[in-house]
Order: structure tokens, then sequence, then C-alpha cells
């Protein structure tokens, strides 16, 4: 496991439901500018006892990373469809849904 692993892993456990995040603004808020692939590889090797909310992080477009059709894109789309995201497809409109920490998240929860 990689060091840089637990901040992403504190950074997505943040997002509330009903929001997302692109994968660069968690690595940016775990303080890993510009890394955002070590977002999706660090989701995919959280313990399983870690339960995450991997399906509230996006592509930089608003899109979901996983295949149309696949399991794992059909899993993601009806989990933020439940938690009242909308979506166009395997999109969604940043603008309307995305995680936007206040000062107090910044200052005093996320860790860098």
């Amino acid at each position: 496991m990689s060091s840089y692993y637990p901040p992403i892993w504190d950074v997505v456990s943040y997002i509330p439901s009903g929001k997302v995040a692109t994968y660069g603004q968690v690595a940016d808020l775990a303080g890993l500018p510009g890394r955002a692939r070590l977002v999706s590889k660090a989701l995919r090797a959280a313990p399983e006892k870690l339960v995450l909310p991997w399906h509230r992080v996006l592509r930089a477009d608003g899109r979901i990373a996983f295949a149309a059709g696949s399991k794992e894109a059909d899993e993601q789309r009806q989990r933020l469809l439940e938690e009242g995201v909308q979506l166009t497809g395997l999109g969604v409109q940043l603008k309307a849904n995305q995680w936007q920490p206040d000062l107090q998240e910044l200052l005093f929860s996320l860790k860098y």
C-alpha cells in the first residue's frame, strides 16, 4: 500500500451524500496536485473494511469513468441517483452537484 492512499481515502470519506468530486479535486484536497490517476488506484486498493463513497468520484468532465453498460458504471449511476444526483446518461452537471468544501472543512477536517 502506498503512503499516499490514506489521505486520498480521508478526502473521499468527506464527500457528502448528493454531491460529487472529480479525481483531480480529490488529489488536490489530499495534497497531491496533478495525481488524479493515483486517486483511482487508491480507491481500487482500499481495504474492504474501509467503506468509502467511491461512487461520488467522477472524471474531470463529470462523467462516470467506467465503461458504459458495465456492472460498475450501472452500480455507480444507481448509487448517485439514489442520493438525488441528477445524471444525463453517465454524466453529471458539475456546477450543480460538485462538492465545494467550506472553510471549516478545509481547515479542520481535511488532513493534508
